[in-house]
């Protein structure tokens, strides 16, 4: 029965949390993780995403002649850390590709994002059986920093002040994440599900993003062949949303905040020595910036090597 509740209440938690981002999922930070590759020492590894925002949307959500359509693409070297059995560190250090089309002009950046460090605790780890298959959960839960390695120009903020603020690739603030990964599996169908809470802090241009929520919940399925290689389908959702952002100490941003719910797909696949995946997120409801932007469908690519 306490298995069946913890993974009840996690469920619930990652879907229904409250408000709490810049403009999701898009432009100076994404804080989606999924299924984890399969490691039990370390990893180092690279991942790919590929995203798109149309911003300066009409007060109906239809475009105008200065509507933009942007483009965010990242790699991203990540690597995670496994010290004893009870302690594990992430890090990701995303080099962004940054792009704007408009009827006012284009527009192109790229360079070394925003790194960030994530450090987690296993709070239990438990095997066991139910009926007469292995079931197996662990909850771990932890914090992090992301650092202000990215580069900000406040002028985009002023040159276009009913557009978001998310065509920069830094957001030269220091911010602090709040982390829980929770899986439980019943032989070879097991449930996955993240959340992520970063709390945003002012950078010295008296700009602050607003904190920012992330969760994802997935089923998967694993599949072994001639014991050497595992495939994992997995499916489920990802839900970003986001308090307004803050200019001036005390001045809500109108077009900033908002959340937005994709339905996920993917891959994963592991065998000895080299682990790769993808996924694709269906943006199915969305209610960003007041109506003033608009995420597109996203895609993202992973490879990683265990030693």
């Amino acid at each position: 029965m306490r298995i069946i509740i913890t993974a009840f209440l996690l469920t619930i938690f990652t879907i229904t949390a409250t408000k709490a981002c810049d403009i999701c999922g898009c432009g100076v930070g994404s804080y989606y993780l999924g299924i984890l590759p399969e490691y039990n020492k370390r990893f180092i590894g690279l991942r790919y995403q590929y995203k798109t925002l149309r911003t300066h949307l009409g007060p109906f959500g239809e475009r105008t002649p200065i509507t933009a359509d942007e483009t965010y693409q990242s790699a991203e070297l990540w690597g995670g850390w496994n010290i004893g059995n009870r302690f594990r560190v992430l890090a990701f250090v995303p080099y962004n590709f940054n792009e704007r089309q408009s009827q006012t002009g284009n527009g192109t950046k790229s360079g070394l994002g925003d790194i960030a460090l994530m450090g987690y605790y296993k709070l239990f780890d438990h095997k066991g059986t139910l009926g007469e298959r292995l079931l197996v959960q662990s909850l771990w839960i932890g914090g992090g920093v992301k650092l202000a390695t990215g580069k900000y120009e406040p002028s985009e903020r002023l040159a276009i002040q009913e557009s978001p603020n998310n065509f920069q690739l830094g957001t030269a603030s220091t911010d602090f994440t709040l982390n829980a990964a929770y899986d439980i599996r019943w032989n070879d169908l097991g449930l996955n599900a993240n959340v992520n809470y970063k709390i945003n802090t002012e950078n010295k241009y008296d700009y602050r993003y607003g904190n920012k929520f992330t969760s994802n919940v997935l089923v998967y399925h694993k599949f072994r062949i001639a014991q050497k290689v595992t495939i994992a389908p997995n499916i489920g959702v990802l839900y970003e949303t986001a308090q307004k952002d803050v200019e001036g100490k005390k001045y809500d941003v109108a077009v900033s905040g908002g959340y937005s719910l994709s339905a996920v797909g993917g891959l994963e696949v592991s065998m000895k020595g080299l682990s790769f995946g993808a996924n694709y997120q269906n943006v199915r409801s969305q209610d960003l910036a007041d109506g003033r932007a608009s995420a597109g469908n996203r895609v993202m690519v992973h490879m990683s090597l265990p030693f």
